[in-house]
């Protein structure tokens, strides 16, 4: 048995489980030469959420990101994490632009691609992996790891022959829930090593307390390389400490051979690093034991408590766990690693709210129907049943998804030319526009400004706080930060808006963005922020002509971007500057109207903008749940028959219809681009 290798994940995973992927380059550079002297097999350091995170919150090119790493570790290799045909975005890509991004991040610093599939589709791999093969680089493979009834020792040996034969030069085991216990993952890596001689990777976060243990009894089974994190950024939802597994295997046959007082110097280095984003730091420290029951990953799991909390049912958690275990069964056993974990999850969540299977989120009814591959195990007819009908599909789609995915390249370079506003775009905007077309144009125009710097005195945590959740029928409480004071801001339940000096909290800070001036209005109709928030950009010029339903202007909002769209046609005027914090239900923008003064400049907090519209004598159509109301299904007045879906809610990031109660005349109450409580009207039926 050969010594163990370690590859360490501190310039990835480790702040993406830890503190929200917030870290940036600058914080890694001056250690890498450290970190290049150590002997790693490789460093995790771009893939993931790495790459949304440079580009949304930081101001950060990260394809520079990758140049800069690769030049200053010229020997050590770099791992990226891609998600298959997926790459780093949320939807299956062409062929042609799986193929360019390979290429292009392998020719910029990645010297390893760790390829996974949120379903084990084989077929999803292909892509990508034909992609590697060409330019020469390494291809690991990763099985993503779940306990269930369908997950036997058998089927994973299986899966790893699979990934062999589609010419993977390595294996990965993921787990990324910390499932994996000590003997079975004995058992596991000798059943694996049976059909076939690849190296074998062990990734297994720290969630649950097993890691450490679980590593040790790899290397005894006869896996080559372990993932650790350096021991400051290590445990809770990251990584077993690299330093101590160097310690364990240190004396027997699997020593690593690494130095372990050049791991405490780079440990101290982070030590300090890690007190610049605190405010990011993840709530779950030490081991979460519930995950060993529910398989939830311990980001979904605050993902969860999060979303419950917005729907006022706090006290619903135990139930959700419990049934996020019959979505996955009635899925087919799929793995609760992205997006599968936030389509199971959600679907668990409307199930408790709403009885099973009573309503389905948009992505749910893509999954059942075999748009995201093929899961592993048989599904729930029933409810396959129910999603194609909804869909308006004859049958579950059976092949390659990405086959029905037609070349796609030259279009979005096209649009990138577009954005960019040049004749020429360089590949790596190209992709980055692919990646996140919502959130790279705005990105394009501030990436000269260079990357936000984060100290431990720089924010106060009440400046990021998002809305506060509240029960039904309850005020919804949260405080903003806005030129070096805070606000307390009461959101009743009929939507209108209270906003007062606070007389405590958190030490006030420099507001990244100005409060906005009351609007100086033209007597048209007003679009109110659904959300408080920032103003990121108008996706239309002042005074265009736009339609109902066309959008107008971005917020950005809980680290979410909304499109605010308008309510009637006309030209727009908008009653604020890009870059304005904005409070929840003031006016932004207002179409038609007359002619108005110059553009407002930033001042004190705006007056409440008035509540929606009250219901006049219709059947009532309420929102189930919370969250922001997307788009109409039918017109203002249409005739619909009880059943028809007559708009549509984005909740818990996944789409849900709403269906009418009654036959006859639609009158919405809400405009689209609204944030609406649960069980607040939305429409009403005449």
């Amino acid at each position: 048995m050969a010594k163990v290798q370690l590859t360490d994940l501190v310039l990835r995973d480790a702040h993406q489980s830890l503190f929200a992927t917030r870290m940036v380059t600058a914080d890694m550079l001056p250690i890498t030469e450290k970190l290049d002297k150590v002997g790693f097999y490789a460093l995790e350091a771009w893939g993931g959420a790495t790459f949304d995170s440079c580009i949304r919150f930081l101001n950060e090119d990260p394809w520079d990101r990758l140049k800069k790493l690769k030049a200053a570790l010229p020997n050590t290799k770099i791992m990226m994490l891609l998600r298959g045909q997926n790459l780093l975005g949320y939807r299956h890509y062409a062929d042609d632009v799986v193929a360019k991004f390979v290429e292009v991040a392998a020719k910029d610093g990645v010297d390893i691609f760790r390829i996974f599939d949120a379903v084990n589709d084989p077929r999803n791999f292909q892509a990508a992996t034909n992609a590697a093969k060409k330019t020469g680089k390494h291809i690991q493979a990763a099985i993503s790891y779940a306990v269930t009834p369908f997950h036997t020792i058998e089927k994973y040996a299986e899966l790893a022959k699979q990934y062999a034969d589609i010419g993977a030069d390595s294996l990965c085991i993921k787990d990324m829930a910390g499932l994996l216990t000590p003997y079975g993952t004995y058992d596991l890596v000798k059943a694996i090593k049976k059909v076939t001689d690849l190296p074998i990777e062990i990734h297994s976060h720290a969630t649950t307390g097993m890691s450490v243990a679980t590593l040790t009894k790899a290397a005894e089974a006869g896996a080559e390389i372990m993932d650790t994190v350096i021991s400051s950024l290590a445990m809770g939802t990251s990584h077993s400490p690299t330093e101590t597994m160097v310690e364990i295997f240190r004396g027997t046959e699997y020593d690593t051979g690494l130095d372990i007082k050049l791991l405490l110097e780079i440990a101290a280095y982070f030590r300090e690093v890690r007190k610049n984003y605190k405010k990011f730091e993840s709530s779950f420290q030490g081991a979460d034991t519930r995950i060993l029951v529910s398989q939830v990953p311990g980001g979904m799991l605050s993902n969860l408590e999060s979303q419950l909390k917005e729907q006022g049912a706090a006290d619903k958690m135990d139930e959700v766990l419990k049934e996020i275990a019959v979505v996955q069964k009635d899925a087919g056993y799929p793995p609760l690693v992205t997006p599968t974990s936030q389509i199971v999850g959600t679907q668990a969540v409307f199930n408790v709210l709403f009885g099973r299977y009573n309503r389905l989120s948009g992505e749910f009814q893509d999954l059942m129907a075999g748009k995201y591959g093929a899961c592993p195990a048989p599904k729930n007819k029933d409810v396959v049943q129910k999603a194609l009908a909804a869909l308006k599909l004859d049958a579950e789609v059976t092949h390659r998804p990405a086959d029905d995915i037609p070349a796609e390249y030259s279009k979005l370079e096209e649009e990138a030319k577009k954005v960019l506003g040049t004749s020429t775009a360089s590949v790596e905007d190209v992709l980055t526009y692919a990646m996140f077309p919502k959130v790279a144009p705005d990105f394009f125009k501030k990436r000269s400004q260079g990357p936000v710097v984060f100290k431990p005195e720089a924010a106060s945590p009440a400046a990021a706080a998002p809305a506060g959740s509240a029960a039904p029928g309850q005020a919804a409480k949260y405080t903003v930060n806005v030129d070096g004071t805070n606000y307390n801001v009461v959101v009743a339940p009929a939507g209108t808006v209270a906003i007062a000096p606070a007389t405590g909290g958190a030490a006030p800070v420099a507001a990244a963005a100005p409060v906005a001036a009351a609007p100086v209005s033209g007597g048209g109709a007003t679009i109110p922020a659904p959300v408080a928030g920032t103003v990121l950009r108008y996706a239309v010029a002042e005074g265009a002509n736009v339609k109902s339903g066309d959008t107008v202007l971005i917020i950005e909002s809980m680290k979410m971007e909304l499109e605010i769209k308008a309510t009637s046609a006309g030209p727009v005027h908008f009653l604020v500057p890009t870059g304005t914090q904005v409070a929840s239900q003031q006016p932004v923008a207002e179409i038609g109207g007359g002619a108005v003064g110059s553009t407002p400049v930033a001042a004190a907090p705006a007056a409440a903008a008035p509540a929606p519209a009250a219901p006049s004598g219709g059947t009532v159509i309420p929102a189930p749940v919370a969250g922001t109301l997307l788009r109409y299904a039918v017109a203002e007045g249409a005739a619909v028959k009880s059943g028809d879906t007559i708009v549509i809610i984005e909740s818990m990031k996944m789409e849900l219809e709403i269906k009418s109660t009654a036959a006859g005349t639609v009158h919405f109450l809400a405009p689209t681009g609204t944030q609406v409580a649960s069980q607040q009207p939305i429409a009403e039926i005449k």
